[in-house]
């Protein structure tokens, strides 16, 4: 077991969450791969998406349903200011995670965390665990409490 999935699972029991991890024989890197993987509806994957605010510099983590992105400039309104994409070398230090397999909790250092509103209308969602085909399933009010992440409606639909 990589270091990583080990850290995912040893923030969950932390946290009081009762999760398995699971591998999966494919990739689950994408919203969709994961789905298909997963059995269950796109809008069911929680996509852990790092930004870094333009002003502060700090590390933003955001849980976007996996059929939704994130409107920018409606977050910046919510967060305080303009974000970008972090840079994926910055990320894997500061989080221990590579890029496509960011969980939403288990990160080298405690960080904001916004999770998406639309997420928390499904019975059980699926995110990332640390690794490109590992993943693990959870209420989402039960994630939303462990990554002490508050409520956003990210509020556009995917394209993709």
């Amino acid at each position: 077991m990589s270091k990583s999935v080990a850290r995912v699972e040893t923030a969950a029991k932390a946290a009081g969450l009762d999760i398995t991890v699971q591998r999966m024989p494919d990739s689950t890197r994408t919203a969709q791969e994961a789905a298909a993987a997963c059995g269950c509806a796109v809008a069911q994957i929680v996509k852990s998406m790092i930004f870094e605010g333009q002003n502060s510099g700090t590390l933003k983590l955001l849980l976007v349903s996996g059929d939704r992105t994130v409107d920018l400039d409606q977050a910046a309104l919510h967060l305080g200011e303009p974000l970008s994409r972090a840079d994926p070398k910055r990320v894997r230090s500061e989080t221990g995670f590579a890029i496509g397999g960011v969980a939403p909790i288990g990160h080298l250092s405690m960080r904001d965390c916004w999770m998406d509103a639309a997420l928390l209308s499904q019975e059980t969602v699926w995110a990332a665990a640390g690794a490109p085909n590992a993943v693990f399933c959870v209420v989402p009010d039960a994630l939303r409490r462990a990554s002490q992440a508050q409520v956003l409606d990210f509020d556009r639909a995917s394209g993709d």
